[in-house]
């Protein structure tokens, strides 16, 4: 399963997200949405976005509970 967490510089939830990822043990690979033009066109305003296997299963305010349900852990 590849997991991979779409964020921004500066942005409060993008690192409470992939923090939370690490306290459950996955290691996301981080992937900036300014510095690459298709994901500011698909997800400018939703950072941080979860996809796991090039789906998008969290967006926002991404909780335990929420990343926990989303990676069936």
């Amino acid at each position: 399963m590849q997991v991979e967490l779409v964020t921004r510089r500066g942005c409060h939830l993008c690192d409470d997200a992939r923090d939370l990822l690490r306290q459950l043990g996955v290691e996301p690979q981080i992937r900036d949405v300014d510095s690459d033009p298709e994901l500011f066109r698909l997800y400018d305003f939703r950072v941080p976005v979860l996809l796991l296997d090039g789906r998008v299963v969290g967006e926002g305010q991404l909780n335990e509970q929420a990343l926990r349900r989303a990676l069936g852990v």
